[in-house]
């Protein structure tokens, strides 16, 4: 095997290998920073460029589809370039992408931006994983890999404050300046004290064409499952989606048995290990972005939590995952033994997840909620480091690279896919049960009549305001007041002209065409307009009805959410059952 004269960890001193490993922790910790800061930005932002709900999940999705396609292609270019070099090119891409967010005037180059920036983000996390397996053995792995979870919750609790502060007091567009004196840093941190790693190298040019047939095939599944929700799954667009990815999946496996220097070497999947431990990072990954994302929908729409202060709700999951991350990898150091480990994490989650899914409730406090997401953070822990653990043990030295960004490439689809599964079942659950309680709320008018009688109300019975707070009550109740003045008016008017004309009558407002009808004939201006009154009354006295109505129906779909996390828990105990429990190499890589 022919090597790089860069250096080999086992020349490194105790600290050259502290240096390494913080260099990766700091681009680690670049990546992690901005996206929980700039979740926190995302109602200032979709304010100032006035977003469309259908452009505004596209800041975060183009962020996510660039940097899940980029994951195998950086973890072959590793392997063969280096990990200090493909980190410092992901570093600079990502500030570049950084500074060029920070200067958009328009949504289209915001979104456009934010691709570029995770272009770059995908360098960060696929480099530091592997560079832990260059620098540690596997039997000692586990013990170091607790740091880039504690890296994660860092983030979690610093970046919603920063987050908040900055765009409070300089705007939106520092969320993202922010980022360049933390990169500037990392990069002198990095040519300053992190030596370079030896790289395996495994000569031949990149596999352009390759390269090219994963991006043809994940982008299609990425977006078809991003707009499935706004979208119908049976609609031309969706199902072109997945067709062009099926057939770019085929094209894809074609290139990759025939390249010489392919850039995900199939012959990976022979390796049981990798095979059932890939096929398990892809369950967990859905149920982990589920528990992170649906938590603080919960604590805004039901307990009515501001936005800055619902995203601190997942701090107590993150001390969870932290605290698990960090426990399992010392026992697997000791006691050499991640299969058990890994089967008792998915039980405990399989109760973890059971304890939210069927206690939750509309008056569930702050923290009540906490204390079980701790319980869900410990379940969730254990998963990431001990499969990529596995993983990386059972595989070729030179292949750690790309088996490495092979397993992050999996997790990240599984979430994906995950999330816009769990996502639909949210979305039928909350329409069904909504409905149903709505519904309820005004059987004296018909339901066209209804809709437009609370039609003001909206806000309250979506559970959320402008800002992402909860359903003020107030300005429901001024909207409906208002709505009906102007519908005396259309009243007054459509009588002075007189109701013989069905075209008339076809235009008018439900309300007021139910009040006409309604009237003995031939309809009397006071008779409609006390049917009309009527209406008003109702509908503002079930404006309230609909706010808690509202309330437990989100409370019921988030709690399927929290069920079909626990389903998902017990596929990926299963999955695990096939895991190989194999003795860890005491060599690197």
């Amino acid at each position: 095997m022919n090597r790089t004269p860069e250096g080999h960890p086992e020349s490194f001193s105790r600290g050259q290998k502290a240096a390494t490993l913080f260099g990766c922790l700091l681009g680690l910790l670049l990546g992690a920073l901005d996206q929980t800061i700039v979740a926190t930005a995302g109602p200032a932002i979709q304010r100032a460029l006035r977003l469309d709900p259908a452009l505004y999940v596209w800041i975060t999705t183009s962020y996510l589809v660039a940097s899940t396609v980029l994951v195998p292609i950086y973890g072959k270019l590793s392997d063969q370039w280096g990990r200090r070099r493909v980190l410092v090119l992901g570093i600079v891409i990502f500030l570049v992408g950084s500074l060029l967010c920070g200067l958009s005037r328009d949504v289209f180059q915001l979104i456009g931006f934010r691709a570029l920036q995770g272009v770059g983000s995908a360098a960060l996390f696929v480099s530091a994983f592997a560079v832990i397996a260059d620098l540690f053995p596997p039997a000692e792995r586990g013990k170091y890999q607790g740091f880039f979870g504690a890296v994660f919750a860092l983030a979690s609790v610093v970046g919603p404050l920063v987050g908040g502060f900055v765009t409070d007091t300089l705007g939106w567009h520092w969320v993202f300046f922010i980022n360049l004196p933390i990169g500037a840093v990392a990069l002198g941190f990095i040519f300053a004290k992190m030596p370079p790693l030896r790289h395996y190298a495994t000569g031949g040019a990149v596999d352009v064409l390759g390269a090219l047939a994963l991006v043809a095939w994940v982008l299609p599944l990425l977006i078809a499952f991003s707009l499935g929700e706004a979208e119908r799954w049976a609609s031309p667009l969706i199902l072109g989606l997945f067709a062009l990815t099926i057939a770019s999946l085929v094209a894809f496996v074609f290139i990759e048995r025939r390249s010489g220097h392919p850039l995900l070497d199939l012959r990976l999947f022979s390796i049981k290990t990798f095979r059932v431990g890939t096929l398990a990072s892809f369950i967990s990954g859905g149920s982990f972005l589920a528990a992170v994302i649906f938590l603080p929908l919960f604590m805004v729409v039901v307990a009515g939590a501001s936005a800055t202060r619902a995203g601190l709700t997942t701090t107590p999951l993150t001390f969870g995952i932290v605290g698990a991350n960090i426990l399992s990898g010392q026992l697997v150091s000791r006691f050499g033994r991640y299969r058990l480990i890994l089967l008792a994490s998915f039980l405990w989650l399989v109760a973890a997840f059971g304890l939210m899914g069927f206690t939750l409730a509309p008056d569930s406090s702050e923290v009540e909620v906490s204390w079980k997401m701790v319980l869900v953070g410990i379940g969730l822990g254990p998963a990431l480091p001990l499969f990529a653990l596995a993983i990386q043990n059972a595989v070729p030295v030179n292949q750690v690279g790309v088996a490495t960004s092979t397993n992050t490439f999996a997790r990240q689809i599984g979430g994906t896919v995950g999330l816009a599964v769990i996502g639909a079942v949210f979305a039928g659950t909350l329409s069904t049960k909504l409905s149903q309680n709505l519904g309820a709320l005004m059987p004296e008018l018909p339901p066209a009549a209804a809709e437009a009688a609370l039609a003001p109300a909206q806000g309250v019975e979506a559970g959320r305001g402008v800002d992402g707070g909860s359903g003020d009550i107030e300005p429901a109740i001024t909207g409906i007041a208002e709505a009906f003045e102007r519908r005396e008016d259309e009243l007054r008017r459509i009588l002075a002209v007189g109701t013989a004309s069905p075209a008339c009558l076809e235009a008018a407002d439900p309300v007021v065409r139910w009040a006409i009808e309604l009237a003995v004939p031939p309809a009397s201006t006071g008779e409609a307009l006390a049917n009309l009154r009527r209406a008003e009354r109702r509908a503002l006295s079930l404006a309230d009805e609909a706010e808690s109505s509202a309330k437990e129906a989100f409370t019921w779909a988030i709690a399927w959410v929290y069920r079909s996390c626990m389903a998902l828990s017990v596929l990926g105990f299963l999955v695990t059952l096939r895991l190989p429990q194999l003795p860890l190499r005491r060599i690197r890589g």
